[in-house]
């Protein structure tokens, strides 16, 4: 028996025409209802990867792309509800699947993602709040910072482009308090903030607005400043000195005294509520002056604190003066600090060891000096000075006296007259006080002539007081050859404490020959690096071995110029991207004369695509003088010429041999020119494959119909197939 002939089997198309009637259904049900807010990103996770919680994918059976529209998947386009009732229904087999798998949420997600299946990651900027108001502020005085906060509330990363001031008023605030950097990148989730502080330039209501350029929809974010100018009058501090450093002293010995000057610069009297000094050593510090609690300071004027140290112990002291008064700008605190050594005598000998070299029997005796310090802090008593071993060896005459004052010093004669060939030693020895010192001395006689070197002078060389960076007169000292031998300089130099604050030159050099009865000149001067006592030593050595020293020594005095200096900040700067034609971005840098004398500015010169902005808040037209504590904003705009990074920098010229430079740098980015919409695709019509936005749309009604037909036309073929069963039997 042949097998019954059916009439073809639809059951394959079925379920997705139920599915696809099923969809259109609900969403003419639907519509008009408010759309659910959705995650369409976790929505395409959740379709291509499936449940959180594991098992098949949505994909596995519709595809990678709902676009396709495989098995009417656009059906559930932005409608949860779809995907619900095909899982309640179990249609193709989904309901095992994927019933109880999928929170009401993440179906919105699903929904989301089928209705816009091209979605990709996209940063969102969240700036709150949108307002910051400032406590009123003293004209020219500066306010606690206030900040807001950026936020990324988007998929991907948000990057930070320029942070700038502008509005009407901007020059009356400034960036601060925030830890927003430009070029910066926010992950999705992570936020920073962006600050700024309120300094008035005129009274009333100032404002303004803190711009930050980015990378999300906008392309910027905004928060509106705003503070009142108070034209009250305030005092305001000022200072000699930020710290007094006392220097090496002497345990139980009072300093010198240390002035430090108080001036109010303010535009009222400046009032001290307390004068003090605390920390580790406050007990060893003396105060005085014209400065005093009782004692307003008028504007422009000023007032003194002396003080007086004296240290108890040896080592390093330290503490800190208070002036608490009512000035804007707080009190003032000077760190004061020094060093105290113990009472004692040192003795030092220049050089430390003598040596004559040959020298011919019966001749005159040669002459090399010695020259004693006391590099103590108290005075130094000389016992004795002896020399000992070869009768050939005697001293001179010496101007030491009974004792030496701490950094004083003298000097002792040694001579050297050989009777008998060969090598004699002896030494030199001083008793004090001071631990005992000896110099060793050493030559030898000969028969044959030799040179016979001489020192013209044997020191020390004092050279009168010297401003640092300059440098003294100088002094000329003659070496010459009183033997009948020529003799040869092996070496000249300088060692000691501070060889570099010494020159020397002249005719004598290492390695110049010098004949019987000839001679040659070294010339010194002094050219201090530093203030305070400088020393060093001059060795010439012959090659007959004598060795010669000269101790040289001076006082650097250290003049304080009143001098300007200017501070820049910031002193580089990143515009991040602007667009090329399009509105230019601007940064304001404020000038500081940080010196004490005025400093004026001649000019501003310009490199790469940057200018100078005229602002009536900012810096006045070149050339302008700031006075010293005086700051103005110099405003510099950024306008790119072409896409593309771009560098160049500001060098801002004086009056005199100084300029300061600032680094400028950004990037140009190309304008949009129309073309496609890169908005995200949305699919707002009621199965994915209508244009209209309404509820009406006449297409469903025709699908609606279709369905109809189709139902009905598979139930007449389901009674003819039930009919030929029965002629067949």
């Amino acid at each position: 028996m042949t097998a019954p002939h059916r009439h073809p089997s639809y059951s394959g198309l079925w379920p997705q025409l139920a599915y696809l009637v099923a969809g259109l259904l609900l969403g003419v049900g639907l519509a008009g209802r408010p759309a659910l807010a959705a995650d369409a990103l976790n929505g395409k996770s959740l379709f291509l990867n499936g449940p959180v919680s594991g098992g098949a994918s949505c994909a596995s059976c519709h595809g990678p792309s709902p676009a396709n529209n495989v098995n009417g998947i656009l059906a559930a386009a932005n409608n949860p509800g779809v995907i619900s009732s095909a899982f309640a229904q179990n249609l193709g087999g989904m309901g095992a699947l994927f019933n109880g798998k999928f929170s009401t949420s993440e179906l919105a997600d699903l929904a989301a993602f089928i209705g816009d299946p091209t979605v990709t990651a996209a940063p969102a900027a969240s700036l709150t709040p949108a307002s910051l108001t400032f406590s009123s502020t003293s004209i020219g005085q500066t306010s606690a910072a206030l900040t807001a906060t950026l936020t990324n509330t988007g998929s991907a990363a948000l990057n930070v482009g320029t942070i700038t001031l502008g509005g009407t008023a901007a020059g009356d605030f400034l960036l601060s308090g925030g830890s927003c950097d430009a070029g910066a990148a926010l992950a999705p989730g992570a936020g920073c903030s962006v600050g700024a502080a309120f300094r008035p330039t005129a009274a009333g209501v100032r404002t303004a607005t803190i711009n930050v350029t980015h990378n999300a929809t906008g392309g910027i974010s905004t928060v509106s400043l705003s503070g009142t100018g108070n034209a009250t009058p305030q005092p305001t501090i000022a200072l000699s000195a930020s710290g007094i450093n006392f220097g090496a002293l002497l345990a139980g010995t009072p300093s010198a005294a240390q002035t430090l000057n108080v001036s109010n610069s303010g535009q009222a009297p400046l009032t001290f509520s307390a004068i003090g000094v605390g920390g580790t050593n406050a007990g060893i510090f003396t105060l005085g002056g014209s400065c005093a609690v009782a004692t307003p300071v008028a504007p422009g004027a000023s007032c003194s604190v002396t003080l007086l140290a004296t240290p108890t112990a040896a080592g390093a002291f330290s503490a800190s003066l208070t002036l608490a008064s009512n000035a804007s700008n707080g009190s003032a605190v000077i760190g004061l600090s020094g060093s105290a050594a113990a009472p004692a005598p040192a003795l030092a000998a220049t050089p430390s060891i003598i040596v004559f070299g040959s020298q011919t029997i019966a001749t005159a005796a040669a002459m090399q000096n010695v020259t004693l310090a006391n590099s103590g802090n108290v005075a130094l008593d000389l016992t004795s000075i002896t020399v000992s071993g070869a009768a050939s060896v005697t001293l001179g005459a010496n101007n030491c006296g009974a004792n030496l004052a701490p950094g004083a010093s003298c000097v002792v004669p040694v001579l050297f007259a050989p009777t008998v060939a060969g090598s004699v030693s002896a030494t030199l020895s001083v008793t004090s006080n001071a631990a005992p010192l000896q110099v060793n001395i050493s030559g030898s006689g000969t028969t044959q002539a030799v040179g016979t070197p001489v020192l013209s002078e044997a020191g020390p060389l004092m050279y009168a007081d010297t401003q640092v960076g300059a440098s003294s007169a100088i002094h000329t000292t003659t070496f010459s050859n009183a033997g009948n031998a020529a003799l040869k300089i092996t070496t000249l130099t300088l060692s000691g404490s501070q060889p570099g604050d010494f020159i020397v030159g002249g005719s004598c050099a290492a390695g110049a020959t010098i004949s019987p009865a000839a001679s040659c000149s070294i010339a010194t001067s002094f050219k201090p690096t530093a203030a305070g006592a400088r020393g060093a030593d001059l060795m010439l050595v012959t090659d007959g071995g004598a060795q010669f020293h000269l101790a040289l020594s001076g006082n650097g005095i250290a003049v304080v110029a009143s001098v300007p200096s200017l501070a820049i900040n910031p002193q580089s700067f990143d515009f991040g991207t602007a667009v090329v034609g399009g509105s230019a971005p601007t940064k304001r840098f404020t000038l500081s004369n940080s010196g004490t004398a005025a400093l004026t500015l001649t000019g501003a010169a310009f490199s790469g695509p940057f200018a100078a902005v005229s602002d009536s808040t900012g810096c006045a037209a070149f050339p302008f003088t700031l006075a010293a504590g005086a700051s103005c904003d110099l405003v510099v705009s950024y306008t790119p010429a072409s896409a593309g990074g771009a560098s160049g920098n500001v060098v801002l010229q004086s009056d005199g041999s100084t300029n300061w430079s600032i680094a400028l740098s950004g990037t140009g980015s190309a304008a949009s020119t129309g073309g496609a919409s890169s908005a995200q695709p949305s699919n707002q019509g009621g199965g994915g494959c209508s244009a209209a936005r309404g509820g009406n749309d006449p297409v469903l009604v025709l699908l609606v119909a279709l369905s109809l037909l189709v139902i009905g036309w598979r139930r007449r073929t389901a009674k003819r197939n039930k009919l030929f069963d029965k002629e067949q039997a």
